[in-house]
């Protein structure tokens, strides 16, 4: 059987049909990271929150702490490693059963230009999964992945 196909018209539906996801899908947002050469630990955990600021969570109640863990200085880069430590308390239930955290680390080259933004990335507890800013969209389920797991675990321990 032989099919008349318009390839034009096909790769216009083609275009049509992207164009029309990427405007129902919400945009991914970011910040201006602060260039390297401005860089300090204290605009680093500002900068964390502002960033945290942009990501679409749903669900009220959801409180965070953050604080700054490590400086490693490696052959070409210098990397400072963040925690922001999310939870849901409530006034029943102040301190909460399960935290999840989500590990930061934003990175100061040695070899580029000290004008250019540092480069932050991100990692949610017990995921392997690197995050870009501006790339990847946060999900508020992988918080509250974590604590479920963490949750059924402890569950299962009879102290």
């Amino acid at each position: 059987m032989v099919t008349d196909v318009n390839i034009t018209e096909t790769l216009t539906a083609m275009e049509t049909d992207s164009e029309d996801k990427a405007q129902s899908e919400p945009k991914i947002k970011n910040i201006d990271w602060i260039s390297c050469k401005d860089f300090t630990i204290e605009i680093g955990e500002q900068q964390i929150r502002q960033y945290m600021d942009t990501w679409d969570i749903q669900q009220p109640g959801w409180l965070y702490s953050l604080r700054f863990l490590q400086e490693t200085e490696l052959e070409f880069k210098t990397q400072y490693q963040y925690e922001a430590k999310w939870s849901i308390p409530t006034p029943t239930a102040p301190i909460p059963r399960a935290t999840a955290s989500v590990y930061f680390i934003l990175q100061i080259s040695k070899i580029k230009p000290n004008t250019l933004p540092v480069d932050a990335h991100f990692l949610v507890e017990t995921n392997r999964s690197k995050h870009i800013p501006g790339q990847t969209r946060f999900r508020e389920k992988w918080l509250m992945d974590v604590i479920e797991s963490k949750i059924l675990l402890m569950d299962t321990v009879d102290f």
